[in-house]
């Protein structure tokens, strides 16, 4: 670590050091490559031979991952010394040891006759389990409670707007959002996780929700041409091997297929037909339409797409089993077609309630306010089927921050609406009218210090800061979905139909 605190490249053992060459650097060396016009330390992870010769895969010191690149010969300084890798610490495991210790730990194990099979939705919640949690105030001071009693109290609290909250536990987190509610209640916090470590998390390794022992799969794709947009991949994605071999991969912006050189997809786009994703349309608007793709119908556009975001998306595992999915595509419109920014995916059959499975704004839309409208559709969605909805955990580090914004803004201006008028009301009737689970609201509510316990009850407190804040941000708010204009049904599914169907 540095004198800051910011994660250095490399191990914190000493190491050799010496001039190399080309052919000489390997992976596990420290060098200086060029960035941004200047020398900056990075360790190689990684060595390809392209088509225009050999590239190194350089994760840069104090660098979000987002921002490892593959880079040229010319871009490495060889006149200054690298650090070698120690041989004995960073000299792999023997795979005969591998088999030996996997083939041990098999005959400790039961049989498969006896043992449970683990359910994606488990393995969800262990994933879970193993995650930072979003609200860590509320898991410090909440969880040591009697939960019975605290549900009894909390469903009789009252509210009070432009009151001052009382002193609650600090909320770990600010990040870029000082102009949103959640950003105003949490910007003077310090805790248990402080700011300072939150946002080194966040810059160094890409994601709030990563287990920092998890080595991440080094990313295979240098740029996408996609439409007229060039994109710079963030993570690795399944496509063919072949396809790292190249410069630019071309993805067609309809159908999503991918090619490895320009002749072949300028073929195909000669060919191809399509000009929306094939699905229902169920949404339309002046900026945006939302089209209904079912998993089971349009696996192979369905896949691409699975492949495509991965590019984008750290935690992202499902690329080929999209049969249980229904894919909620937002687009928006020109003379050429319908072109995509984002999409969400919702399985069809949830035991858990999740109303989201995976959710992504491509690069060149994001911080435009098209995440907001994806969250906010799927809520509308839960609202026609009257159930209550949450994202599937663990969410990415953008997409926490999304979601965060999004529950702080609604709460306030539904507890708004309730104090005009008067009216009492308790965490469910929250949950009740946004279509928020009760768990969600409730950990929204401890994030903006909100929720107080006083004489003996617990009360939603309002406080003229966060009425202000929403105030300006609500002035800055463009594009809203309006629920009369979404032209859906629940679909009802058969056990075939939400499954694979050879």
């Amino acid at each position: 670590m540095s004198p800051n605190g910011e994660a250095t490249a490399g191990r914190d053992e000493p190491r050799k050091k010496g001039i190399a060459t080309a052919d000489t650097l390997v992976a596990g060396c420290v060098a200086y490559v060029t960035k941004d016009g200047e020398p900056r330390r990075a360790t190689i992870l990684g060595i390809r031979e392209t088509k225009s010769g050999r590239q190194w895969y350089a994760n840069f010191d104090s660098f979000n991952k987002r921002l490892d690149e593959w880079v040229p010969q010319a871009r490495i300084n060889f006149d200054k010394e690298v650090e070698w890798p120690n041989p004995e610490k960073d000299k792999p495991k023997d795979p005969k040891s591998k088999k030996t210790t996997a083939a041990t730990s098999k005959k400790s194990q039961p049989s498969k006759k006896n043992q449970k099979r683990v359910s994606k939705r488990e393995q969800s919640v262990a994933s879970e389990g193993q995650t930072p949690h979003p609200w860590t105030e509320y898991v410090e001071n909440g969880q040591n409670k009697d939960k019975n009693q605290e549900t009894e109290e909390k469903s009789m609290g009252s509210l009070e707007v432009g009151g001052t909250p009382g002193v609650l536990g600090p909320d770990e987190m600010e990040i870029d959002e000082d102009e949103t509610p959640a950003g105003a209640a949490k910007k003077d916090s310090l805790g248990p996780f402080s700011r300072q470590q939150e946002i080194e998390k966040l810059r160094t390794s890409g994601s709030m929700t990563q287990n920092p022992a998890e080595v991440s799969r080094i990313r295979n794709i240098s740029q996408v041409e996609f439409g007229r947009y060039v994109l710079f991949p963030w993570y690795f994605s399944p496509y063919p091997e072949v396809f790292s071999q190249e410069e630019s991969i071309f993805i067609c912006e309809f159908c999503l297929s991918y090619y490895a050189d320009m002749k072949s997809f300028s073929r195909h786009r000669q060919k191809c037909t399509l000009q929306h994703p094939p699905g229902n349309e169920i949404y339309r608007d002046d900026f945006v339409s939302f089209f209904e793709i079912d998993g089971r119908r349009q696996r192979t556009w369905c896949r691409n797409l699975c492949l495509l975001s991965k590019m984008f998306l750290d935690h992202k595992t499902l690329y080929y089993d999209v049969d249980p999915f229904l894919f909620y595509v937002m687009t928006t419109r020109d003379e050429r077609g319908c072109h995509l920014i984002g999409y969400f995916s919702k399985e069809k059959e949830s035991t858990d309630g999740y109303n989201v499975a995976c959710i992504l704004t491509l690069p060149q839309y994001q911080r435009k306010g098209y995440g907001r409208l994806l969250i906010q559709f799927s809520y509308e969605l839960s609202k026609i089927e009257g159930k209550l909805g949450s994202p599937e955990k663990p969410l990415s580090d953008l997409g926490l921050l999304s979601y965060r914004q999004y529950w702080s803004e609604n709460i306030i201006d539904l507890l708004l609406g309730f104090s005009e008028r008067d009216e009492k009301c308790t965490i469910e009737t929250i949950a009740q009218h946004l279509a928020m689970t009760a768990t969600d609201v409730e950990h929204t509510l401890q994030a903006l210090k909100m929720q107080v316990y006083h004489k003996g009850e617990h009360k939603i407190v309002l406080s003229d800061k966060l009425v202000e804040q929403r105030a300006k941000s609500r002035a800055k708010q463009k594009r809203l979905i309006d629920p009369e204009r979404i032209q859906w049904k629940p679909p009802v599914f058969t056990a075939s139909s939400r499954t694979w169907g050879w």
